[in-house]
Protein backbone atom coordinates (compact mmCIF):
# COMPACT_ATOMS: atom_id res chain seq x y z
CA UNK A 1 0.00 0.00 0.00
CA UNK A 2 2.82 2.44 0.85
CA UNK A 3 4.50 1.68 -2.47
CA UNK A 4 1.23 2.54 -4.20
CA UNK A 5 0.64 5.72 -2.21
CA UNK A 6 4.15 6.99 -2.96
CA UNK A 7 4.25 5.96 -6.58
CA UNK A 8 5.19 8.78 -8.96
CA UNK A 9 1.64 9.04 -10.31
CA UNK A 10 0.03 9.39 -6.88
CA UNK A 11 2.76 11.67 -5.55
CA UNK A 12 1.94 14.04 -8.42
CA UNK A 13 -1.74 13.75 -7.46
CA UNK A 14 -0.94 14.57 -3.80
CA UNK A 15 1.01 17.66 -4.82
CA UNK A 16 -1.77 18.75 -7.14
CA UNK A 17 -4.28 18.44 -4.30
CA UNK A 18 -2.13 20.57 -1.98
CA UNK A 19 -1.82 23.28 -4.63
CA UNK A 20 -5.56 23.21 -5.31
CA UNK A 21 -6.46 23.42 -1.60
CA UNK A 22 -4.10 26.33 -0.95
CA UNK A 23 -5.31 28.21 -4.04
CA UNK A 24 -9.01 27.65 -3.35
CA UNK A 25 -8.62 28.59 0.33
CA UNK A 26 -6.88 31.86 -0.56
CA UNK A 27 -9.44 32.67 -3.25
CA UNK A 28 -12.27 32.04 -0.80
CA UNK A 29 -10.60 34.16 1.88
CA UNK A 30 -10.15 36.97 -0.63
CA UNK A 31 -13.84 36.93 -1.54
CA UNK A 32 -14.78 36.82 2.15
CA UNK A 33 -12.59 39.86 2.77
CA UNK A 34 -14.33 41.70 -0.06
CA UNK A 35 -17.68 40.85 1.54
CA UNK A 36 -16.57 42.08 4.97
CA UNK A 37 -15.13 45.31 3.54
CA UNK A 38 -18.33 46.06 1.63
CA UNK A 39 -20.27 46.68 4.85
CA UNK A 40 -17.87 49.24 6.28
CA UNK A 41 -18.68 52.95 6.00
CA UNK A 42 -16.64 54.79 3.43
CA UNK A 43 -15.75 58.45 3.30
CA UNK A 44 -17.99 60.41 0.98
CA UNK A 45 -16.47 62.91 -1.40
CA UNK A 46 -16.66 66.45 -0.09
CA UNK A 47 -18.74 68.67 -2.39
CA UNK A 48 -17.99 72.36 -2.61
CA UNK A 49 -19.18 74.38 0.40
CA UNK A 50 -22.64 75.90 0.09
CA UNK A 51 -24.28 78.76 1.92
CA UNK A 52 -25.51 77.68 5.32
CA UNK A 53 -28.98 79.06 4.55
CA UNK A 54 -29.44 76.36 1.90
CA UNK A 55 -29.17 73.50 4.40
CA UNK A 56 -29.90 74.89 7.88
CA UNK A 57 -33.67 75.30 7.85
CA UNK A 58 -35.86 77.73 9.72
CA UNK A 59 -39.04 75.70 9.85
CA UNK A 60 -37.84 72.21 10.58
CA UNK A 61 -35.07 69.86 11.58
CA UNK A 62 -31.65 69.65 9.96
CA UNK A 63 -31.51 65.98 9.08
CA UNK A 64 -28.66 63.52 9.22
CA UNK A 65 -28.55 63.45 5.41
CA UNK A 66 -26.71 66.79 5.44
CA UNK A 67 -24.64 66.10 8.55
CA UNK A 68 -20.98 66.91 7.97
CA UNK A 69 -21.59 68.95 4.83
CA UNK A 70 -19.28 71.90 4.32
CA UNK A 71 -21.07 75.24 4.57
CA UNK A 72 -20.08 78.88 4.59
CA UNK A 73 -21.63 81.70 6.57
CA UNK A 74 -21.00 85.45 6.53
CA UNK A 75 -22.21 87.81 9.21
CA UNK A 76 -21.40 89.26 12.60
CA UNK A 77 -21.15 87.48 15.91
CA UNK A 78 -23.60 88.33 18.69
CA UNK A 79 -21.18 88.57 21.62
CA UNK A 80 -23.93 89.28 24.17
CA UNK A 81 -25.50 85.84 23.68
CA UNK A 82 -22.33 83.73 23.58
CA UNK A 83 -22.52 80.49 25.56
CA UNK A 84 -20.13 77.77 26.67
CA UNK A 85 -21.03 74.13 26.11
CA UNK A 86 -19.77 72.37 29.23
CA UNK A 87 -17.88 69.10 29.58
CA UNK A 88 -16.79 68.76 25.98
CA UNK A 89 -13.74 67.33 24.28
CA UNK A 90 -12.13 69.01 21.27
CA UNK A 91 -13.70 66.31 19.08
CA UNK A 92 -17.32 66.35 18.03
CA UNK A 93 -17.21 62.60 17.32
CA UNK A 94 -16.56 61.75 20.98
CA UNK A 95 -19.58 59.91 22.43
CA UNK A 96 -21.80 61.92 24.74
CA UNK A 97 -23.28 60.89 28.01
CA UNK A 98 -20.06 61.13 30.02
CA UNK A 99 -19.00 63.92 32.32
CA UNK A 100 -15.27 63.76 32.98
CA UNK A 101 -13.17 66.10 35.05
CA UNK A 102 -10.62 68.08 33.12
CA UNK A 103 -12.70 68.38 29.98
CA UNK A 104 -13.17 71.81 28.52
CA UNK A 105 -15.78 73.89 26.72
CA UNK A 106 -17.04 74.57 23.25
CA UNK A 107 -17.44 78.24 22.45
CA UNK A 108 -20.97 78.62 21.04
CA UNK A 109 -21.74 81.99 19.48
CA UNK A 110 -24.74 83.01 17.34
CA UNK A 111 -23.77 84.41 13.94
CA UNK A 112 -26.23 86.97 12.60
CA UNK A 113 -26.61 86.58 8.83
CA UNK A 114 -27.50 89.26 6.31
CA UNK A 115 -31.13 88.09 6.15
CA UNK A 116 -31.59 88.68 9.88
CA UNK A 117 -31.52 85.00 10.86
CA UNK A 118 -28.94 83.48 13.15
CA UNK A 119 -27.01 80.21 13.09
CA UNK A 120 -25.16 78.72 16.09
CA UNK A 121 -21.41 78.49 15.49
CA UNK A 122 -19.05 76.32 17.56
CA UNK A 123 -16.00 78.56 17.20
CA UNK A 124 -13.58 76.23 18.96
CA UNK A 125 -12.58 74.48 22.17
CA UNK A 126 -11.00 75.94 25.29
CA UNK A 127 -9.73 74.16 28.41
CA UNK A 128 -11.08 76.76 30.88
CA UNK A 129 -13.92 79.25 30.77
CA UNK A 130 -11.51 82.15 31.36
CA UNK A 131 -9.46 81.37 28.27
CA UNK A 132 -8.73 84.52 26.20
CA UNK A 133 -10.04 82.76 23.11
CA UNK A 134 -13.58 83.42 24.35
CA UNK A 135 -13.19 87.00 23.07
CA UNK A 136 -15.56 87.54 20.17
CA UNK A 137 -14.14 89.17 17.04
CA UNK A 138 -15.85 92.39 16.03
CA UNK A 139 -17.14 93.19 12.58
CA UNK A 140 -17.97 90.91 9.70
CA UNK A 141 -16.55 87.40 9.66
CA UNK A 142 -16.60 84.55 7.17
CA UNK A 143 -16.91 81.08 8.64
CA UNK A 144 -16.43 77.74 6.89
CA UNK A 145 -17.40 74.64 8.78
CA UNK A 146 -19.40 71.44 8.91
CA UNK A 147 -23.11 71.44 9.57
CA UNK A 148 -24.38 69.25 12.38
CA UNK A 149 -27.93 68.35 13.43
CA UNK A 150 -29.11 69.81 16.71
CA UNK A 151 -28.39 67.67 19.76
CA UNK A 152 -31.15 66.27 21.91
CA UNK A 153 -31.49 67.86 25.34
CA UNK A 154 -31.08 64.42 26.94
CA UNK A 155 -28.02 63.51 24.84
CA UNK A 156 -25.64 63.94 27.80
CA UNK A 157 -25.84 63.12 31.46
CA UNK A 158 -26.27 66.28 33.47
CA UNK A 159 -24.31 66.48 36.71
CA UNK A 160 -26.43 69.32 38.07
CA UNK A 161 -27.49 72.87 37.34
CA UNK A 162 -24.97 74.66 35.17
CA UNK A 163 -23.84 78.23 35.85
CA UNK A 164 -25.33 81.07 33.89
CA UNK A 165 -23.83 81.27 30.44
CA UNK A 166 -23.32 77.50 30.09
CA UNK A 167 -25.40 74.81 28.42
CA UNK A 168 -25.05 71.05 28.29
CA UNK A 169 -26.13 70.51 24.68
CA UNK A 170 -26.38 72.42 21.43
CA UNK A 171 -30.14 72.06 21.17
CA UNK A 172 -32.16 74.29 18.84
CA UNK A 173 -35.25 74.02 21.03
CA UNK A 174 -33.24 75.20 24.05
CA UNK A 175 -31.36 77.92 22.19
CA UNK A 176 -34.60 79.45 20.89
CA UNK A 177 -35.48 80.30 24.49
CA UNK A 178 -31.99 81.56 25.30
CA UNK A 179 -31.66 83.60 22.09
CA UNK A 180 -35.09 85.14 21.61
CA UNK A 181 -33.89 87.86 19.25
CA UNK A 182 -34.40 87.05 15.59
CA UNK A 183 -35.07 83.72 13.93
CA UNK A 184 -32.74 80.82 14.67
CA UNK A 185 -31.80 78.25 12.07
CA UNK A 186 -31.78 74.58 13.09
CA UNK A 187 -28.59 72.65 13.68
CA UNK A 188 -25.21 74.22 14.28
CA UNK A 189 -21.93 74.73 12.43
CA UNK A 190 -18.58 73.51 13.72
CA UNK A 191 -16.10 76.04 12.37
CA UNK A 192 -13.06 74.70 10.55
CA UNK A 193 -11.86 78.03 9.15
CA UNK A 194 -12.60 81.62 9.96
CA UNK A 195 -11.58 84.99 8.60
CA UNK A 196 -10.25 86.72 10.61
CA UNK A 197 -8.63 83.61 12.16
CA UNK A 198 -9.93 82.30 15.49
CA UNK A 199 -7.64 81.83 18.48
CA UNK A 200 -9.52 78.91 20.03
CA UNK A 201 -8.51 75.33 19.24
CA UNK A 202 -10.64 74.05 16.34
CA UNK A 203 -13.07 71.28 17.17
CA UNK A 204 -12.38 68.16 15.13
CA UNK A 205 -15.41 66.95 13.20
CA UNK A 206 -15.52 63.84 11.01
CA UNK A 207 -16.21 64.06 7.30
CA UNK A 208 -19.51 62.53 6.19
CA UNK A 209 -19.51 58.82 5.43
CA UNK A 210 -21.83 56.56 3.53
CA UNK A 211 -22.58 53.02 4.56
CA UNK A 212 -21.34 50.48 2.08
CA UNK A 213 -23.89 47.83 1.19
CA UNK A 214 -22.95 44.22 1.80
CA UNK A 215 -22.13 42.43 -1.44
CA UNK A 216 -23.65 39.01 -0.84
CA UNK A 217 -22.30 37.87 -4.19
CA UNK A 218 -18.78 37.90 -2.74
CA UNK A 219 -19.92 35.73 0.16
CA UNK A 220 -21.40 33.26 -2.33
CA UNK A 221 -18.13 33.24 -4.26
CA UNK A 222 -16.20 32.49 -1.07
CA UNK A 223 -18.48 29.55 -0.27
CA UNK A 224 -18.15 28.36 -3.87
CA UNK A 225 -14.33 28.21 -3.72
CA UNK A 226 -14.42 26.26 -0.45
CA UNK A 227 -17.00 23.84 -1.84
CA UNK A 228 -14.67 23.29 -4.79
CA UNK A 229 -11.89 22.50 -2.31
CA UNK A 230 -14.07 19.89 -0.58
CA UNK A 231 -14.92 18.36 -3.95
CA UNK A 232 -11.20 18.20 -4.80
CA UNK A 233 -10.56 16.22 -1.59
CA UNK A 234 -13.46 13.92 -2.48
CA UNK A 235 -12.03 13.24 -5.96
CA UNK A 236 -8.53 12.73 -4.56
CA UNK A 237 -9.86 10.15 -2.10
CA UNK A 238 -11.59 8.19 -4.86
CA UNK A 239 -8.53 8.22 -7.13
CA UNK A 240 -6.29 7.00 -4.31
CA UNK A 241 -8.78 4.34 -3.22
CA UNK A 242 -9.12 2.99 -6.76
CA UNK A 243 -5.33 2.93 -7.19
CA UNK A 244 -4.86 0.99 -3.93
CA UNK A 245 -7.60 -1.48 -4.86
CA UNK A 246 -6.10 -2.04 -8.30
CA UNK A 247 -2.66 -2.66 -6.78
CA UNK A 248 -4.04 -5.16 -4.28
CA UNK A 249 -5.97 -6.98 -7.00
CA UNK A 250 -2.85 -7.21 -9.14
CA UNK A 251 -0.83 -8.66 -6.26
CA UNK A 252 -3.42 -11.38 -5.49
CA UNK A 253 -4.15 -12.51 -9.06
CA UNK A 254 -1.18 -15.00 -9.41
CA UNK A 255 -2.05 -16.63 -6.10
CA UNK A 256 -5.62 -17.08 -7.20
CA UNK A 257 -4.53 -18.69 -10.51
CA UNK A 258 -2.29 -21.16 -8.65
CA UNK A 259 -5.00 -22.00 -6.12
CA UNK A 260 -7.59 -22.65 -8.82
CA UNK A 261 -5.37 -25.27 -10.57
CA UNK A 262 -5.15 -25.96 -14.33
CA UNK A 263 -8.02 -24.94 -16.47
CA UNK A 264 -10.39 -27.56 -17.94
CA UNK A 265 -9.58 -28.84 -21.48
CA UNK A 266 -7.20 -31.14 -23.32
CA UNK A 267 -3.81 -31.75 -21.78
CA UNK A 268 -0.79 -30.11 -23.33
CA UNK A 269 0.94 -32.00 -26.09
CA UNK A 270 4.15 -32.23 -24.08
CA UNK A 271 2.38 -34.16 -21.33
CA UNK A 272 0.91 -36.68 -23.78
CA UNK A 273 4.30 -37.35 -25.33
Amino acid sequence: MLRTLFSPRLVALHLLLVGVLVSFFLLGRWQLGEFEASGKPIAASDPAPVAVAELARLDGHTGSDVAGRLVTAQGTYDARNQLLVADREPDVSAPGGRVASGRGFWILTPLRLADGTSVPIVRGWIPTMTDPATAVPEGAVTVTGRLRPAEQTDAVQRSGTLPTGQVATVSTSELINLWPEGRLRSGFVVATEQAPPATAKPVAVPAPTVGGGLTWRNLAYAAQWWIFAIFAVFMWYHFVRDAVRAARTGERSPDRAEADGPADGPAPVADIV
